[in-house]
């Protein structure tokens, strides 16, 4: 089998572009996500190994990696599990503030923490995670900009740390993707300049290959005129 390429959130709007992309290329793909139909659509593709788990349990991610560890060696990690919750700060609440901190910084943690020796016994590899535009700079929901913000810096302070194991660590920064969920509340001239999903698929699958190997400890925005 061809090393694989393990995306998180493999089911969303996101990570189907994703998984297009990487089986496009010839790898296989291991699938994770909550359990549902969409997950299970999903495997129906040739290459796709779906895995249900509850990527911010951090026990949950270990059993889910012992069935990737069962299809291969993974070759790169692509985080995109995450959540976004709109709300000002009066608005803010722990329910929140705790889901968005389990989803977006939890998932990605828990995820690199089980990727990173694996890859590492692979001779290296690459992890790319989601953050936010408004995880860097602007106006946004306080809860869920902090949260990405989180995702940022822990991508600086991965890139670093793994280094010595050859495990590059990047971020890619979207504004507004162009999904139907965003098409529901969009105006006509934010949905004309959205990024759409596959656009964005093939920057991450770059930072993936052996083409980004001196890119290591980047933000990459992708967010276009969004």
């Amino acid at each position: 089998m061809l090393r694989s390429v393990v995306v998180t959130g493999a089911a969303g709007a996101l990570g189907r572009a994703v998984v297009a992309e990487f089986l496009g290329r010839g790898l296989e793909v291991v699938a994770l996500d909550r359990p549902g139909d969409p997950l299970d659509e999903l495997g129906a593709f040739d290459g796709v190994h779906p895995v249900a788990v509850d990527l911010a349990d951090r026990a949950e991610v270990g059993r889910a990696w012992a069935d990737v560890d069962r299809l291969g060696t993974p070759s790169s990690l692509v985080a995109l599990a995450g959540g976004f919750t709109p709300g000002s700060l009066a608005e803010l609440d722990e329910d929140t503030l705790n889901g968005l901190w389990r989803s977006n910084v939890s998932s990605l943690l828990w995820c690199c923490q089980a990727a990173a020796p694996r890859l590492a016994g692979g001779g290296g590899g690459a992890i790319v995670a989601v953050g936010s535009k408004t995880g860097v700079g602007g106006a946004a929901p306080v809860a869920h900009a902090t949260s990405k913000a989180a995702v940022v810096r822990v991508v600086e302070l991965l890139a670093e740390e793994l280094r010595p194991q050859r495990i590059r660590v990047n971020a890619v920064l979207p504004s507004v993707i162009d999904t139907p969920a965003n098409r529901s509340w969009m105006s006509p001239d934010l949905a004309a300049r959205a990024v759409a999903p596959a656009a964005i698929a093939g920057v991450i699958a770059f930072l993936c290959s052996a083409d980004a190997a001196p890119i290591s400890g980047a933000r990459i925005p992708v967010y276009g005129d969004a």
